[in-house]
């Protein structure tokens, strides 16, 4: 193939995830020539939820109302977490300046500072988050009060059914109604994609005949909740007009995936990081990485074969674990592929897993991943740093169960935080 001219960027990010993009926010908002290479496929799994530490220990199912003193327990009782390679103040500098990029971006989350917040699933569970999304915000003020409320799914939507967390919480939440209502289309098509129900939705016709056939069901209740599809690029919008429509507050329950409040995060980054400045290399993949002294690293980038070649002072490793391609394993052992960085993980095979799925601790092998020092770099064997302008964050870092920990999104952008911050401490002396 023709040979292509090699790019130039202070900083080579290696993912398209939660931590991939934050990094990428953080480092342009600091006026550092970035690019961002991966597959941003893992949104559609996402609900969206800013969760920054909410369960520990996982066996006991401890759930923390305050997130710090969540985190000051984890890191006394694992000191690899994550969060341990962190200060506090940096912890809450990348969080609140990441809300403050989503809030531009047109989604704003609620929170408060202290405290997690608690609110209702699809499938009738209580979830706790430190950040909500604005349109889910009422939902917990609903759930807080055990007000009157009233479920509402349409029918030929697959993964949303308003009687099943109207039944799973019917002791803990008594006032609950629900209504089944037919398709805003005028024919009940035998299954509706949740997708293009939410483009439609932004459509003024298509919320109002939404309202017109809640509206009748509302006169005893005091909330509306419906499955998250209200929008992709204006749901604030959507859900405020849908509260004047029908007079009460309206609310988005997390729904089963595709996620769309996971597709709004992510088509806020495409549309944004752009902007920034951020080359973007989306559907494409490191096929070779290499460092030199000299050059810094020399990334090969392309879909199967090379098609440019990235030149970057330094490398932010947020490639994920086995879903995102950030780990690899065979049936012997657990690898980093890009630069075959060494992986914490169990000893032996068998003791990657326990015996029942569901079991209440967790298995070993969610908790595998990448050594760093105090300043996110991965580790050789040794236990000195791989390279100087190397640095990892998110999920690809050991010691953590982000999903049952409750941590992961507050991981991966406290990481991408405190990353993009050390790699600015090396440009500037290198």
């Amino acid at each position: 193939m023709t040979d292509t001219a090699t790019q130039k960027y202070d900083l080579a990010i290696i993912g398209a995830g939660m931590a991939a993009m934050a990094a990428a926010v953080f480092a342009a908002q600091r006026g550092i020539s970035t690019a961002i290479v991966g597959s941003p496929g893992e949104s559609w799994l996402t609900a969206g939820l800013i969760d920054l530490m909410g369960v520990h220990p996982i066996a006991e199912g401890k759930s923390w109302p305050d997130p710090w003193a969540a985190i000051e327990a984890v890191t006394q009782d694992i000191p690899g977490h994550p969060y341990a390679r962190m200060d506090r103040e940096d912890i809450k500098a990348g969080l609140q300046e990441f809300y403050s990029f989503l809030n531009h971006a047109g989604l704003p989350y609620c929170f408060q500072d202290d405290r997690n917040s608690n609110l209702i699933t699809a499938f009738g569970m209580v979830k706790t988050a430190h950040g909500v999304p604005q349109t889910m915000w009422p939902g917990v003020q609903a759930f807080k009060r055990k007000a009157p409320c009233l479920f509402v799914d349409i029918q030929g939507l697959k993964g949303f059914s308003a009687s099943l967390p109207a039944e799973r919480l019917k002791s803990l939440w008594p006032r609950l109604k629900t209504l089944s209502i037919p398709s805003v289309y005028g024919e009940d098509p035998h299954e509706i994609n949740p997708v293009p129900l939410a483009h439609d939705l932004e459509i003024a016709e298509y919320r109002q005949k939404l309202a017109g056939l809640i509206r009748p069901h509302v006169r005893d209740v005091d909330f509306v909740g419906l499955p998250a599809i209200l929008g992709i690029y204006q749901a604030e919008k959507v859900a405020s007009e849908l509260s004047e429509l029908l007079e009460k507050p309206v609310f988005e329950i997390p729904a089963m995936p595709p996620s769309i409040p996971g597709l709004r995060l992510k088509e806020a980054f495409l549309r944004l990081l752009p902007e920034k400045g951020v080359s973007c290399l989306f559907q494409k993949q490191i096929l070779n990485a290499a460092s030199t002294a000299e050059q810094g690293f020399l990334l090969d980038i392309g879909r199967t074969e090379r098609e440019l070649t990235i030149r970057a002072d330094g490398v932010l490793l947020a490639s994920g674990r086995f879903l995102g391609g950030g780990l690899i394993s065979n049936h012997l052992s657990i690898k980093e592929p890009i630069f075959d960085l060494p992986v914490t993980q169990p000893e032996h095979r068998e003791h990657w897993h326990l015996d029942r799925f569901f079991d209440a601790g967790g298995h070993s092998v969610n908790m595998a991943g990448l050594e760093t020092d105090s300043r996110l770099r991965p580790l050789n064997g040794n236990g000195s740093p791989r390279h100087e302008g190397l640095f990892a964050a998110g999920s690809i870092l050991g010691h953590h169960d982000g999903n049952r920990m409750k941590c992961g999104s507050g991981v991966s952008v406290a990481t991408a935080y405190g990353a993009v911050k050390s790699f600015g401490r090396f440009h500037k002396t290198s």
